[in-house]
């Protein structure tokens, strides 16, 4: 059996990864076009330094899952109610990572054509960055807003009780920068990808992250992992646990994003979307809502002079008085992933840990057409 070798991190090129994931969601059946798609989303996180929910992602989140029979490789997107500027759609349990482009591209549509364009989904699954989204409306300048919910992590505050998702907020915003203004955040503190990526980096997860059935806060990441499963652990929501630091505010934001995922599509929540019969441990589907808004610029002001005007008051944060006692810079949003970008171009593509290195040899070992086109990985002897 193949194993990483015993080097240090490797690096893959953007396109050497683009192209296997790709070709592992082939094998699985999906169409090429849509594998495509798929593989763009997960290699753009990787891109933007959010390890979280790249690479990391593609085994346990959607192979797992398609194994499991929970996640269908390529299923219709049917449109159940539409007008000029909205849509319900049903995916079908289909991969969020191409249902998800679907949505957000028929709402920038709608956009240009009447200003606003609205669009949710029923019967989806994990997506993906919420910010890929807010990026493809911001590029064709729009403004962007997405989210979803998710399997139920977050506990209301005053709770012990997993009932929310870790639920994104993100907006798109364009500006004049080599960088539009994409603010793409959990309503918890962490999200779970977070706490995966401590398990695959063998650290401790931070104090005040996760409570227990007890209210006590939890730091021993493979066990919080194991419990989160479970049910008997619960992340905080961004503020933490309780009013002290107003974590209601995220209990708040994060019951938002719910109420949109799942109201308008008559969704489930809570341990209908939990992944897993709690009794049995049997894996079970994930049936997740999304929602996605387009504003076109163009229809209230020119593009230009939004852009110029989102850049000037950006710029103005950005120089304004520094903490004498911080890091002596200050970033707004997305900002540090421009830069994670071309640090990442620069070293020449995305760091494989071990781990990664393992499951991509695990993927490739058990599906012959993979055997066959990559005999050999860069990093193997």
């Amino acid at each position: 059996e193949s194993k990483a070798s015993d080097s240090q991190p490797v690096v893959c090129d953007f396109d050497f990864m683009a192209e296997f994931m790709k070709d592992v969601f082939v094998s699985y059946g999906v169409s090429e076009g849509r594998a495509a798609v798929c593989a763009d989303v997960l290699v753009e996180s990787d891109r933007r330094g959010i390890d979280s929910h790249g690479i990391g992602r593609l085994k346990p989140i959607y192979c797992d899952r398609m194994d499991a029979g929970i996640l269908k490789p390529d299923m219709p997107i049917d449109v159940v109610k539409e007008t000029d500027t909205t849509a319900l759609l049903d995916g079908n349990l289909g991969i969020g990572l191409y249902i998800g482009p679907y949505c957000m591209q028929m709402a920038i549509d709608k956009a240009k054509k009447h200003g606003v364009g609205f669009v949710v989904v029923r019967n989806s699954t994990h997506y993906g960055i919420a910010g890929y989204y807010a990026t493809m409306a911001t590029q064709q300048g729009c403004i962007g807003w997405t989210g979803t919910n998710a399997r139920p992590s977050i506990a209301p505050t005053f709770g012990i009780e997993p009932m929310l998702g870790t639920n994104p907020l993100c907006f798109g915003i364009p500006t004049d920068e080599p960088f539009d203004f994409v603010i793409d955040c959990a309503t918890s503190i962490n999200q779970r990808g977070k706490i995966e990526l401590y398990a695959r980096n063998r650290m401790k997860t931070p104090q005040g992250v996760v409570i227990d059935q007890n209210g006590i806060e939890r730091t021993d990441t493979d066990a919080i992992l194991q419990e989160l499963v479970q049910g008997t652990c619960a992340l905080n929501p961004v503020g933490g646990a309780g009013e002290k630091t107003a974590g209601y505010k995220g209990y708040s934001w994060a019951t938002v994003v719910e109420l949109l995922s799942t109201a308008f599509q008559s969704g489930p929540f809570g341990e209908d979307v939990c992944g897993v019969d709690r009794k049995t441990g049997k894996k079970k589907p994930m049936p997740l809502g999304h929602y996605f808004l387009a504003i076109d610029i163009e229809s209230l002001c020119p593009e230009k002079e939004f852009r110029e005007n989102a850049g000037r008051l950006l710029r103005a944060l950005r120089e304004s008085r520094k903490s004498p006692i911080g890091p002596g810079r200050i970033w707004t949003a997305g900002e540090k992933e421009y830069e994670a970008q071309l640090e990442r171009e620069t070293q020449g593509g995305i760091i494989l840990t071990k781990a990664l290195q393992n499951q991509m040899i695990e993927l490739r070992d058990k599906r012959p057409d993979l055997k066959h086109k990559y005999e050999k990985f860069p990093w193997e002897a």
